[in-house]
């Protein structure tokens, strides 16, 4: 008995079909490593760009190989700071940049700018025990609706003596959705705060993918059996 030619379409529709979920697979694998290879190439030139010109031309190597290698300029400005960061450790160097500062202070606008920039730099790049400790969960926007926040630490001064009934206020920094580089900052009551087994790390994840991507397995039943024995 053969086939009758209705059948016939449908193999074509699962053939594409297989087609199609290849491609997509094969472009969830390739995207991220090709964007991350032309980020990183793009930004290598863009370091190059602004540092080269400032290096002499003598000590630049294509006058010796002949062949301008993107990431030297990288290379350079890595060394360079490592160099600024081990002299501003000394006491020299905390002397050279008090005195710079003391300078910058005296100038209006240059003075606020600075401060600014400082500020953002030193929350960024901090290394020390002032950063995020946990993820946490409130309420947010409303009663009811939860949200995704990370606790920054307990409020000090002014802002301590609003507490109410004994219950602390901690700062929390609630981030938007998908660049949590930006957000609100809450003082929220402690007996309001759920804190969550996850990192500060996967939380972040979660945020940007804007709740696509979840904790591995193993931490939400870290996160369920530690709910259940509270």
């Amino acid at each position: 008995m053969t086939d009758s030619p209705e059948d016939h379409p449908p193999r074509k529709k699962n053939r594409l079909g297989g087609l199609r979920s290849s491609f997509l697979t094969g472009l969830v694998v390739v995207a991220p490593v090709g964007l991350t290879l032309w980020l990183m190439w793009t930004v290598a030139g863009w370091v190059d760009g602004w540092v080269l010109p400032l290096v002499p031309a003598e000590f630049r190597p294509e006058r010796y190989i002949g062949v301008n290698l993107r990431g030297i300029g990288v290379v350079i400005f890595l060394i360079f700071t490592v160099i600024v960061g081990w002299s501003a450790k000394g006491l020299f160097g905390r002397a050279l940049i008090r005195l710079g500062e003391s300078i910058v202070d005296r100038m209006p606008v240059v003075r606020t700018v600075y401060s600014g920039l400082k500020q953002i730099a030193e929350t960024v790049f901090n290394q020390g025990e002032e950063k995020f400790d946990k993820a946490c969960i409130i309420e947010y926007p409303r009663p009811g609706l939860k949200a995704i926040a990370f606790v920054s630490s307990s409020a000090k001064g002014e802002v301590a003596a609003l507490a109410e009934n004994g219950d602390p206020l901690i700062s929390v920094f609630l981030p938007t959705t998908p660049n949590p580089t930006s957000g609100f900052l809450l003082f929220v009551p402690k007996s309001q705060i759920t804190y969550l087994e996850m990192s500060v790390e996967d939380a972040a994840k979660l945020i940007i993918s804007a709740g696509l991507v979840y904790p591995n397995e193993k931490h939400a039943a870290e996160a369920i059996a530690s709910t259940v024995k509270k």
